[in-house]
């Protein structure tokens, strides 16, 4: 089985400066939207060079949607960012009536995502938002998984029309996808495409942001037992790639999907619809079960949820067992 290892870690949502700052340098139509939260979302170098596409709105989240929407009239590409809950629930209508109905080409970018938000406790914690964004008609969901993808994700939705919800997170993570280059071709983001990180023939494992790596280390865990487990990097929620998750299950014959979201109405539930419509397999889910987060760290947060590598070894066991 492939091994993967990193070097460094970085917070996600570095990814997404790092890759505001480049579409900055290279799309003059980019423009950039916060609500009072620069630092968190580090769009710090995209406004020290381009402050005259910059627009700090304050904390009045659904204003900025409108004025998101607004901007794209005049063929600007906007991106709006703040925390995820203030990304989705706070500015739902604003959402779904001013930007998806009218299908506005507006990027909304959600930082401190799932429970690794931490200290900041339950009422940040939006564990909610997967679902919210991908039943709204015509809206992709993108949910990266570290540095180096999310910052190639930020760098691809500008070229995509229509509006996007990219989902990232606060804490540093391990980097292990490939580094973003313009002239690399085989490791370009395409959106709606997932990616085959490993092989095997016992059981997938469908990953999606801060647990894919926890899935790979699974993987590794699990080979140790002698079970083989392919697992997929699930970066886009919606459109899903449902010919790569039917390939890999039509030979392992069950799967275990792996999130850090609520399963009603995560990508769980998203992979589930498919194979019920495809090819029905055992399926096990790895994510939060209808509860919100509390305050602890992110480490303490993803081990009592069991949201880690050992919670999909257990979950992969015991599907293998039903398959």
């Amino acid at each position: 089985m492939k091994k993967y290892t990193y070097s460094e870690k970085k917070d996600t949502r570095s990814g997404f400066g790092a890759g505001l700052a480049h579409l900055g340098r290279t799309n003059p139509n980019v423009v950039a939207l916060c609500a009072d939260l620069i630092g968190s979302l580090k769009m710090n170098e995209f406004i020290k060079e381009n402050p005259e596409r910059f627009f700090q709105i304050g904390i009045a989240e659904a204003n900025m949607m409108g004025i998101a929407a607004g901007l794209t009239i005049g063929g600007k590409i906007p991106f709006t960012g703040t925390f995820a809950a203030f990304s989705t629930g706070r500015v739902y209508d604003q959402i779904r009536q001013s930007i998806a109905y009218s299908d506005k080409n507006v990027k909304i970018c959600a930082s401190h995502a799932g429970l690794t938000l931490g200290e900041d406790g339950a009422t940040h914690q939006i564990l909610e938002d997967l679902g919210l964004m991908k039943m709204i008609p015509g809206m992709t969901v993108i949910n990266t998984c570290d540095y180096n993808q999310t910052e190639a994700a930020t760098i691809a939705i500008a070229e995509h029309e229509g509006p996007v919800y990219l989902r990232f997170g606060r804490p540093v993570v391990p980097i292990f996808m490939p580094k973003f280059s313009d002239n690399d071709h085989d490791n370009k983001f395409v959106i709606g495409k997932g990616i085959q990180m490993t092989e095997g023939n016992d059981v997938t494992i469908v990953a999606t942001g801060h647990l894919v790596w926890e899935a790979l280390q699974a993987a590794e865990e699990l080979e140790k037992q002698g079970i083989t487990a392919e697992v997929i990097n699930i970066h886009t929620i919606k459109p899903l790639d449902e010919e790569l998750i039917i390939k890999s299950v039509s030979k392992t014959g069950c799967v275990v999907t792996a999130e850090e979201h609520n399963i009603i109405g995560g990508l769980g539930e998203s992979v589930a619809r498919a194979l019920a419509t495809n090819k029905p397999v055992p399926q096990e889910f790895v994510g939060t079960k209808d509860t919100f987060g509390e305050s602890g760290t992110p480490a303490q947060l993803m081990e009592k949820y069991n949201l880690n590598a050992a919670a999909i070894v257990t979950a992969s066991k015991k599907v293998i067992n039903r398959a």
